[in-house]
């Protein structure tokens, strides 16, 4: 149930200062090499990288406008075609007028600079915020007068604007803009793109909505939805909030927009559009499907707007489907989309381990929801999973030296079969520089930048801490803002403190999170009958004093981990998880073959700190067995049974995150149980 005393919202990052041994680690990585080096693909100077075309797109959209000033009337504009979903140099490599890459390559400028707002946020630099200032201008120089920006159509056809929006990812492109545009707004106090991106929204707001003579269209890909939201809630304008609702309403009612636009007709009871969540409205949406990226976002946008409008039936519509999602179809990473095919969900419990698609920017989208509808109610099953899957199905999709990617995140992998078999082309067996389709390295960016967002919220009533990440807040206490500071030794360790560094004179709550993997923890620095259990959260609401400290601590041990009966894939295996982190068996801990290796589970778990690349880890270590593999010479393919020969083996597992930074190999999350 939606309650508005309980309503909270992230703070703004100029008033967290990430000091976590962990994540500011990742944030210095995005910061030093991640920002740079995307900046370079973006403009084509990565060698041996798919080129991406994104900068070079709207250079080409700026001179067409400016050809149109100079000429007026005589300016006649060529012509492409509209067929094709990514545009290819021919063999020669020579590069006409026409539009190049994928249909959404604006984007990865958008969320390459968000990621650059949210990095200047922490970390002010004139050199990249000069950079960014000036990509901004090459953008802004293609938009049109009317405000409509999206290169795609400005250099191959505008006459065709918004005449697909199932396909052409328009709305798309727009949303990341506007997320980029506040962004940067808030970090810079520089309107210029968010004046472009405001332009854009209300272009679409005259041309698409529930009018008459409007199209009664809404996105294929879906964020606009959220962005509008954001938007709304920087500016106040209920136009914006007006547009996301519409999209979120009129989003699966027959006749389908797709069909219309199309000029198709759907038979009588016959539903289509699974692929774009549109088969049949929101709020009638029991079970998640379709393209999993899509899903989250669009489920994303529907808590926002539940939220902002009181509007209980959609909020329960989205606890219908975050449920599908986290009880049914996510695998124990965090990763969600288990199917190569439409990059989608499955049906339920259909998790399989070697040819998951789980991609980077899924898990990314699940964080995102998770946020939203803690940001509605207060309850750790949404802090759990956004937990999970950051520490495990986002941060898997980049190497530990930030260089490389994973757009998929398999649980398992023999490289031989990544190469051989057809089935599993889109399994990776090493991370790759960077791809055609770059959603993933630049939304890893622009999250991890950003995450004390995901970390702290807070409302009237006080401070609410999601993720135990260490870091100096302003907080609101009433009227005044009050510094809070948090130290901890997450994911490591389980050791957290709470400092309140002034006074509070008046009733302030601070809730923390109680994380579902944790059995034991202790509270120490204030008297445990002050806290009050609540939905996975303590509170604690009193008049503080200055330098009055809270420690938390949350016992981790090493945990085995066995799936629901009904995933095939994972019966008579176990997996191995401590704290937050996953952990995986790697070939070079292992030997090969890893499929052989069965662990004791009667056996207690070892644990050690190590270091690999520079990164501190926690390496765990069980007991098992492995099969010893007869001379295949002499032994035939199908034989009588006979009990296999086994050895004693100590069992290596390190975090899934950190797998294939050591050379390519195999690598399995599950393990047979003895």
């Amino acid at each position: 149930m939606l309650n508005k005393q309980c309503i909270s919202k992230p703070l703004l990052l100029k008033k967290v200062k990430i000091t976590d041994n962990f994540w500011k680690k990742e944030m210095e990585l995005v910061r030093k090499e991640v920002i740079p080096y995307q900046w370079e693909a973006l403009n084509d100077r990565v060698e041996g990288a798919a080129p991406s075309f994104c900068m070079r797109n709207y250079k080409r959209a700026g001179e067409i406008k400016e050809q149109k000033k100079v000429l007026g009337s005589e300016y006649k504009q060529e012509e492409y075609p509209l067929d094709t979903f990514e545009t290819l140099p021919d063999e020669s490599h020579q590069l006409d007028g026409c539009f190049y890459g994928f249909v959404f390559q604006d984007s990865d400028f958008s969320k390459w600079i968000e990621a650059v707002a949210y990095s200047l946020s922490q970390y002010p630099d004139k050199q990249l915020e000069q950079i960014a200032d000036e990509a901004i201008d090459i953008v802004c120089k293609a938009q049109r007068e009317d405000g409509y920006l999206d290169t795609y159509y400005l250099i191959n056809n505008e006459d065709y604007i918004f005449t697909n929006l199932r396909d052409l990812h328009e709305l798309y492109c727009f949303g990341h803009l506007v997320e980029a545009a506040v962004a940067y707004y808030e970090a810079t106090g520089k309107d210029k793109l968010l004046q472009a991106a405001k332009k854009f929204a209300l272009f679409i707001e005259k041309h698409i909505g529930i009018e008459e003579g409007k199209k009664h269209g809404y996105p294929g890909h879906e964020i606009a939805e959220m962005a509008l939201m954001t938007l709304y809630q920087l500016e106040g304008d209920k136009r914006f909030l007006k547009l996301a609702k519409y999209f979120v309403d009129e989003r699966g009612k027959k006749p389908y927009y797709f069909d219309v636009e199309r000029g198709e007709i759907c038979k009588e009871g016959e539903e289509k559009y699974h692929y774009h969540q549109a088969h049949r409205p929101v709020r009638e949406q029991n079970e998640a499907v379709g393209h999993a990226v899509r899903g989250v976002y669009l489920y994303s946008g529907m808590a926002d707007v539940a939220r902002e409008t009181e509007d209980e039936e959609l909020f329960l519509a989205c606890e219908r489907l975050w449920n599908s999602i986290v009880n049914e179809k996510m695998y124990i990473t965090g990763g969600i989309g288990a199917t190569h095919l439409g990059e989608a969900f499955s049906f339920p419990y259909d998790l399989p381990n070697d040819t998951a698609y789980a991609e980077t920017c899924a898990s990314i989208g699940l964080v995102f929801f998770a946020r939203r509808m803690l940001e509605a109610k207060i309850d750790s099953q949404y802090s759990d999973v956004m937990e999970l899957a950051l520490y495990n199905g986002v941060l898997s999709g980049m190497a530990l030296d930030g260089k490389s990617f994973f757009y998929v995140n398999p649980l398992e992998v023999v490289p031989e079969a990544c190469y051989k078999d057809e089935r599993k082309h889109h399994v990776k067996p090493i991370r790759q520089k960077w791809f055609g389709c770059a959603c993933c390295p630049p939304n890893l960016a622009r999250l991890i930048s950003s995450i004390s967002r995901y970390a702290f919220t807070e409302n009237e009533q006080g401070l609410y801490i999601h993720l135990y990440i260490g870091g100096e807040l302003t907080a609101v206490a009433g009227k005044e803002e009050k510094h809070i500071s948090i130290q901890s030794k997450f994911p490591w360790d389980g050791l957290v403190d709470i400092e309140v560094k002034e006074d509070i004179t008046s009733p302030y709550t601070i809730a923390f999170r109680i994380p579902s993997w944790c059995n034991t923890y202790s509270i120490s620095g204030i008297d445990s009958s002050q806290v009050t259990i609540k939905d996975g959260y303590g509170y604690i609401t009193k008049e503080w004093k200055a330098r009055e400290c809270i420690t938390l601590d949350f016992k981790m041990e090493p945990t085995i981990i066995i799936a629901n009966e009904k995933v095939r894939e994972d019966i008579g295996k176990v997996a191995i998880k401590r704290g937050p982190i996953v952990y995986c068996m790697e070939q070079a801990d292992n030997g090969n073959n890893l499929h052989l290796i069965q662990i004791d589970t009667t056996k207690p778990l070892q644990w050690k700190e190590k270091e690999l690349l520079g990164e501190k880890f926690v390496e765990i270590k069980g007991e098992g067995v492995k099969t010893i593999i007869e001379d295949a010479k002499q032994s035939s393919l199908y034989r009588t049974y006979e009990s296999r020969k086994k050895e004693a083996t100590t069992i290596t597992f390190v975090p899934y995150y950190m797998w294939n930074n050591r050379g390519e190999g195999e690598m399995s999350v599950w393990v047979r149980e003895l």
